[in-house]
């Protein structure tokens, strides 16, 4: 095994929610089946991922999107953060604040999002909405998407899909459960995935 595998992969994780998805990368890690270590968590606000962050014993920073003049001011005090931390790869887990990524961090930042895009994607499209929307247009599948993130809303190289099927008589909540299991599988295959061709 050459050095560049057996080293951990630094991961940085911007949130703003829950933090589900932090919790299931930190599982695993635990379970060695990711070779990483979560050596920063940022959050836009104080949140119930901050608080499973703290439990998790990680360094969890409040960068507070409200409170910032601007996006710049805001860009750059979570791209002062992720430097300090010497962070390998960027994680976005559920984090809702538009932020500009500088270009020593084009192609190390990824994002989950809800469903298969192109489709239902853009500003204003997360979490519940995405559902209700894919339940709106009448689709038969839907699932999630892990991409590399640039400077527009859900748009940059997507690196993994899983489908789910809609089934009859879904809700928002049931489908979005569905969805959820998917995305505990993919987002640690992307880390892997881009981990290995960098």
């Amino acid at each position: 095994m050459s050095k560049s595998q057996t080293k951990k992969l630094r991961l940085g994780v911007l949130l703003s929610g829950g933090g589900r998805t932090l919790v299931n990368i930190l599982e695993y890690i635990r379970d060695g089946k990711l070779s990483a270590e979560v050596v920063i968590v940022i959050a836009s606000r104080d949140c119930k991922g901050v608080e499973r962050s703290r439990d998790a014993g990680l360094d969890v920073h409040i960068v507070p999107y409200k409170e910032m003049p601007d996006t710049e001011t805001y860009s750059a005090a979570i791209v002062e953060q992720l430097d300090a931390a010497e962070v390998d790869l960027i994680i976005q887990a559920g984090f809702l604040s538009f932020w500009k990524i500088p270009s020593k961090y084009e192609g190390r930042v990824l994002n989950i999002h809800p469903a298969l895009l192109p489709s239902f994607g853009g500003h204003g499209m997360y979490g519940r909405h995405v559902h209700e929307a894919v339940l709106a247009a009448g689709c038969k599948v839907s699932g999630c998407t892990v991409h590399l993130v640039d400077n527009e809303y859900d748009h940059g190289l997507i690196i993994v899909q899983k489908c789910v099927p809609v089934l009859t008589g879904d809700t928002p909540d049931t489908l979005a459960a569905r969805v959820f299991k998917q995305e505990c599988i993919a987002y640690p295959e992307a880390i892997e995935l881009v981990a290995g061709s960098r």
